[in-house]
């Protein structure tokens, strides 16, 4: 699929792509599940109440007619008397029926896509009523589909019925010597036999359509590279601002390592390409802590601050190295580093004249 900017749809879907599809409403959902699971669940209704649904309706028909002799409406009100009564009737006949149907179309449709509740899929879309684009809608590849599928589920379905029939012809001429109970048996155990083996029918369409959906989705919600980089642009930053906030990040933790320097207690040095600032305080602190390090450049820049706030220097290149390969700025010198450190620090306190350790 071609786009305008010459670029193709070959990446897959991100998780926010097919997250703001979802909010749309745009889902991969297969309308021969909700279909197939509505033909089983009447047969099933049929199965385990269809004689006493069956007699229910026979009974209400009969009493109807029973009745038409002693009808008499004059008034309004003893229209609507016989109407509600007659609706409440009807009610309770069908609701055995079109409760689990109902039921199981809800299923259909959210073992596909759980259950969620977005208001921009339930806002009215001027643009669904544009003759113009319904014929689009109608004339495009997947409406072609869809015929071709309607057409199909109903050759289908037609077909197993003409099937059915056709099976139970040579018992039809023995009709007319049976009562109207075996004839009504009759009667539904073709109709079980239609159900049934539509359902099978249909619930092989409904694997395919599934299938076919599905891919259908996936290509619908296909990018471009370059809609993959702008989405992965808005989502993580763009790399230029991030690089732009990393080098003020390490320029304000250079100046607030360089800060410390002055109340360093000694600078280890190995002796020009690295630098460590340790600082020891007995009354707050475990153990010497390391407060700047740095090499090179860094280093000389350590050097000449503690120079010129008087803080001793001291060459100690086996020392330097360990404090400079296991520490960061923060840390406090490792166990294995302590006499090393301790040594230094004694030094530089007796250089000083006083005693910390």
């Amino acid at each position: 699929m071609a786009e305008a900017g010459g670029q193709e749809r070959t990446e897959r879907a991100t998780a926010k792509r097919r997250q703001e599809a979802r909010r749309r409403g745009q889902v991969a959902l297969s309308r021969e599940i909700p279909s197939t699971l509505l033909l089983f669940a009447l047969l099933g209704v049929l199965v385990f109440g269809g004689e006493a649904l069956l007699d229910r309706s026979t009974r209400l028909i009969a009493g109807i007619y029973a009745r038409l002799h002693t009808l008499r409406i004059g008034r309004l009100e003893d229209a609507a008397a016989l109407l509600s009564g007659l609706a409440e009737e009807v009610l309770a006949l069908l609701a055995p029926i079109c409760l689990p149907l109902l039921l199981v179309g809800f299923l259909g449709n959210a073992l596909q896509i759980g259950v969620e509740f977005h208001a921009e899929a339930l806002q009215p879309k001027w643009t669904k009523l544009n003759p113009l684009a319904g014929l689009k809608r109608i004339f495009s590849l997947r409406g072609a589909f869809e015929l071709a599928k309607s057409l199909c589920k109903l050759a289908l379905v037609g077909s197993v019925a003409a099937a059915v029939v056709w099976g139970m012809r040579h018992e039809m001429p023995t009709l007319v010597r049976l009562d109207l109970g075996a004839i009504r048996g009759f009667a539904f155990e073709g109709v079980m036999r239609i159900l049934l083996f539509s359902g099978i029918a249909m619930a092989l369409l409904a694997a395919l359509d599934t299938l076919y959906q599905r891919w259908q989705y996936e290509e619908n919600l296909k990018m471009t590279k370059q809609e993959v980089k702008d989405e992965r642009r808005q989502t993580e930053g763009d790399p230029a601002v991030k690089a732009r906030i990393r080098s003020i990040q390490r320029q304000v933790a250079y100046r607030r390592m360089m800060a410390e320097v002055p109340r360093a207690d000694v600078v280890v040095v190995n002796p020009t390409h690295l630098a460590i600032a340790l600082r020891f305080d007995p009354a707050v602190m475990a153990a010497p802590k390391v407060v700047a390090k740095g090499a090179d450049h860094v280093a000389e820049r350590i050097r000449r601050i503690a120079s010129e706030h008087g803080v001793p220097i001291v060459e100690n290149p086996p020392l330097a190295r360990s404090l400079f390969r296991l520490t960061d700025v923060g840390d406090t010198v490792p166990v294995e580093l302590y006499r090393a450190v301790a040594e230094v620090l004694a030094y530089v306190y007796r250089l000083r004249g006083r005693s910390r350790l």
